[in-house]
């Protein structure tokens, strides 16, 4: 099943959003399949965060050498900065508290470079 990397913008203030939302999940996994839809609608009940879905498979590329082990793995980011990466469980709450978190000023500690280098590629391959 072939999906597109990115979803359609609900709102054109996600397209200008500082928050970024990266899911690096695998078509093979069906955890990751069954989050697809949890992930869709948390990027409408959330338009000032810009949410990506990137298929570590499909597209290598903007993996790198990051060694995803857990699906679905979540990479957050304010502006230029990764806030968080690391597995999350594939619940709409986990996620939707997550971000308010990050979004209060509460924990993000300083990433990894690695974590800093997958979402420089995922803006780039973004535009």
């Amino acid at each position: 099943m072939d999906s597109p990397a990115a979803l359609p913008d609900p709102a054109p203030v996600a397209a200008a959003s500082r928050w970024w939302a990266v899911c690096l999940c695998a078509d093979w996994c069906g955890t990751c399949r069954d989050y697809r839809a949890v992930f869709d609608a948390l990027a409408l009940e959330h338009p000032g965060v810009r949410f990506v879905w990137v298929d570590i498979e499909d597209e290598a590329d903007v993996a790198g050498d990051l060694d995803v082990e857990t699906f679905p793995t979540l990479l957050i980011a304010e502006g230029d900065a990764v806030r968080f990466l690391g597995p999350l469980l594939p619940q709409a709450p986990v996620l939707a508290r997550l971000l308010a978190s990050l979004r209060a000023g509460q924990g993000g500690a300083v990433a990894s470079a690695e974590a800093q280098a997958v979402f420089e590629r995922v803006r780039a391959a973004q535009g």
